[in-house]
């Protein structure tokens, strides 16, 4: 029995503290727009963006490293990964690669944030190597 109380004690400690990781939610609007959520872990944060631009759509995931936090104001870097294609004759032209990315944060003393970043992006896949890069601004809500 006191194994039980341990074990439970010990999974609901783990739930509290992730589920008191910071997040945030909303969008990073460049040549088109993406749907964006953070989740902060470790020395830095997640970030997964969903987007559409024209026809093109794209996945990407990035880990970005607090490098210079400063209160609510936040400089961040790291590398990533995305996929992304479009429609072409009947047929999907898909692309895939490494991205990095460097912006600035600010969270608000309520519960919102906004970004500013870089992000290249070096394509590898279907006989195109290429380079592309954007800024984009995000609107999140921070919870």
């Amino acid at each position: 029995m006191k194994k039980m109380i341990a074990i439970a004690a010990a999974l609901l400690c783990f739930a509290a503290i992730a589920s008191a990781q910071p997040k945030a939610l909303g969008i990073r609007a460049t040549y088109g727009v993406e749907l964006s959520y953070q989740h902060n872990s470790g020395p830095g944060f997640f970030e997964f963006d969903a987007g559409l631009f024209n026809k093109y759509m794209d996945v990407t995931a990035v880990y970005d490293f607090n490098i210079a936090p400063i209160g609510p104001l936040n400089f961040y870097a790291g590398p990533g990964v995305f996929i992304g294609g479009w429609p072409n004759d009947g047929s999907v032209n898909l692309n895939a690669g490494l991205a990095a990315q460097v912006g600035l944060e600010y969270t608000f003393d309520f519960p919102l944030q906004i970004s500013l970043d870089w992000r290249p992006w070096f394509n590898f896949v279907d006989g195109f190597f290429g380079h592309y890069s954007g800024a984009a601004l995000g609107i999140r809500y921070a919870f």
